[in-house]
C-alpha cells in the first residue's frame, strides 16, 4: 500500500514536473518595457516542449515555428521601423503570453567594472563638484520621466535562467533607475534626446572586474598574441553568464569602461591584445563584424601612490596604459574618450563626472554611428615632424581652439630628458618648442597621472599621448 502510494505520488511529480516543461518560456532579456533594435531582423526566442508549434505576432507580422527535440525555437521577424508608440507581442503556444510596453528604436549594451557600474542614486550623495561648467544632475532620478528611455540591468545569477514573470526591463525612473548605470542613462538620454527616438540600454558591469572574465577562453586562443602564454584573471567568468546570453538579442552597438583593475597590474601591450580580442569576439558573437565600439580613457588616479605586492606602480604607469587603450582605436568602427579633465581628486578612482562621460560617448555615437554632423572628438595625435628648434604636430579633429597659450606639452632632445614646453596653434597645426631645447626629438602631451594641460578642441579634451610611442610598432589589428 505505501509503495504503491509511492509511486503514485512519483507519477503526480513528473506529470507537474511535464506541464511545467510544457509552457512557453522566454529568456530574460525578452520582456515587457523593452526596446526592440530598428532596422534590423529581430530574433524572438525562448523554451517549449519538443515539437511544439509556436506562433508569434507583432506589428503586423505573425510568424510561426515549431520547437527542435530539446524544446528550443527561434523566429526571425523583418526590420521593423521606428515606434514611440506601445504595442503589445503575442507569443502561443500550450500557453499564452503577452509582452506589453514595447518600444522600437536604438539599444545599447554598457559594460566594464565599478565605474560603468557606478549607480544614478550615488549623484544624490556626492559633493558638488568643482567643474561647474559641467553641471551637476544630483536630482536627476526625481526629475526623470522620459518614457522613451528603457533599461535592463543583467543580474549574473539570473540571466541565463528562463523567465517567467516577464519584467525585466524596466521605464528609466524611480528604483530601477537608482540602481542603474548613470554613464549609460546620461549617454541614453542624450542620444534619446538629439535622435527622438526611444532608447533602450542593456548594463551588465561588475564591480572590480579586470578585463579577462569578459573574454572567453577561446578568443584569447585564436589570437597570436597570447599563443604559448596563459591568461590569468578567470578568463570567460562573466563573458559566459552575464554577455552570452544576451547574444540573440539585436542592438546597435557597445559601450566600455573598465581597465583600472589591469592598470593597477602594470600593463601596456598586453591590455590592447586583450580589448581586441574582447572586441572581436563581442562582434562575432553579434553576428556583426563591424558593430560599433566606443570606450572610456580611464581617468587619471594616483596608482604611484598605491601600494603593491605585484608590480612597482610608477607616475608614467597610467600614461602608458592609456597608450595601450588607444591601440584598439586603429580597428574599424571604434572611438575613445578623454576623461583627463573629470577628476576633482587624484585620490578618487570613482570619479564623479559620470554625465559628462555619457555625454562625450554620446557625441561619438551621434557623429560616427548616427552620422550627425557635430563635432564629437577632441584632437588626436596623428603625427610628427621636426624643424631646427620647433616639433610640427598634426592631429585628427583638430579645429577651434580654446586657448592661444596650449599648457601640458613637454620636449626632449636626444638625452631624453623632458622639459615643460611652449605651445601654440598655427594653420591648423600645433608647434612646440622649449628654450631649453635645441633640435627636439620627441614630444609628449599630459604624459602624467595628474594631467593639468588644457589642450581642447571643439570642447573636448585631447587624449594623451607621446610621440616616442613603442606600441605603434608592436600592437597588430589583424
Amino acid at each position: 500500500m505505501i509503495r504503491n502510494i509511492k509511486f503514485q505520488l512519483v507519477i503526480l511529480l513528473l506529470s507537474i514536473g511535464f506541464s511545467a516543461n510544457a509552457k512557453i518560456l522566454l529568456p530574460q532579456i525578452l520582456s515587457s518595457n523593452m526596446v526592440l533594435q530598428r532596422e534590423k531582423p529581430i530574433n524572438i526566442w525562448g523554451f517549449a516542449s519538443p515539437d511544439e508549434k509556436i506562433e508569434v505576432t507583432f506589428a503586423g507580422q505573425k510568424k510561426q515555428v515549431v520547437t527542435d527535440k530539446n524544446g528550443n525555437w527561434l523566429v526571425v521577424l523583418a526590420p521593423l521601423k521606428t515606434s514611440a508608440k506601445p504595442q503589445t507581442m503575442a507569443i502561443s503556444g500550450s500557453n499564452k503570453i503577452e509582452l506589453t510596453n514595447i518600444l522600437v528604436g536604438e539599444v545599447w549594451v554598457c559594460s566594464g567594472q565599478s565605474n560603468m557600474e557606478y549607480q544614478m542614486r550615488k549623484l544624490a550623495k556626492i559633493p558638488k563638484p568643482k567643474n561647474e561648467k559641467l553641471g551637476f544632475p544630483a536630482d536627476e532620478v526625481e526629475k526623470a520621466k522620459n518614457t522613451q528611455i528603457r533599461i535592463f540591468l543583467v543580474n549574473r545569477k539570473q540571466l541565463s535562467k528562463p523567465d517567467s514573470i516577464h519584467k525585466s526591463w524596466a521605464v528609466a525612473q524611480d528604483s530601477a533607475l537608482r540602481a542603474f548605470s548613470a554613464v549609460g542613462y546620461f549617454f541614453a538620454k542624450e542620444i534619446q534626446e538629439k535622435l527622438g527616438i526611444p532608447v533602450g540600454m542593456i548594463s551588465s558591469s561588475v564591480s572590480g572586474s579586470a578585463i579577462e572574465p569578459w573574454v572567453s577562453p577561446d578568443a584569447f586562443a585564436q589570437e597570436a598574441y597570447f599563443k604559448n602564454q596563459k591568461v590569468s584573471n578567470d578568463p570567460g567568468k562573466f563573458y559566459t553568464p552575464m554577455i552570452e546570453p544576451l547574444t540573440k538579442f539585436k542592438i546597435r552597438g557597445f559601450l566600455w569602461y573598465q581597465g583600472e583593475t589591469n592598470c593597477f597590474l602594470n600593463e601596456t601591450i598586453s591590455y590592447s591584445y586583450k580589448l581586441k580580442s574582447l572586441i572581436n569576439l563581442w562582434r562575432k558573437a553579434w553576428g556583426e563584424q563591424n558593430l560599433p565600439f566606443y570606450y572610456v580613457q580611464i581617468a587619471p588616479f594616483d596608482y604611484s601612490k598605491q601600494k603593491s605586492d605585484k608590480v612597482v606602480l610608477k607616475p608614467d604607469t597610467e600614461p602608458n596604459f592609456w597608450e595601450a587603450q588607444q591601440q584598439v582605436l586603429r580597428m574599424p568602427n571604434t572611438g575613445m574618450i578623454s576623461t583627463s579633465d573629470l577628476n576633482d581628486n587624484g585620490g578618487d578612482l570613482h570619479p564623479t563626472y559620470k554625465w559628462e562621460v555619457g555625454r562625450r560617448l554620446a557625441l561619438l555615437a551621434l557623429g560616427k554611428t548616427y552620422n550627425q554632423k557635430i563635432d564629437f572628438s577632441g584632437p588626436i595625435f596623428k603625427s610628427v615632424s621636426f624643424k631646427k628648434n620647433e616639433a610640427i604636430l598634426d592631429f585628427d579633429y583638430l579645429k577651434s581652439i580654446n586657448s592661444t597659450s596650449i599648457t601640458g606639452f613637454t620636449v626632449a632632445g636626444k638625452d631624453g630628458k623632458f622639459v615643460n614646453a611652449d605651445a601654440f596653434s598655427k594653420d591648423g597645426k600645433i608647434i612646440v618648442s622649449s628654450k631649453e631645447i635645441a633640435e627636439p626629438t620627441s614630444v609628449r602631451y599630459n604624459w602624467t597621472e595628474n594631467p593639468i594641460g588644457n589642450f581642447y578642441s571643439n570642447g573636448l579634451p585631447a587624449l594623451p599621448f607621446r610621440t616616442d610611442n613603442p606600441l605603434t610598432n608592436q600592437f597588430k589589428t589583424n
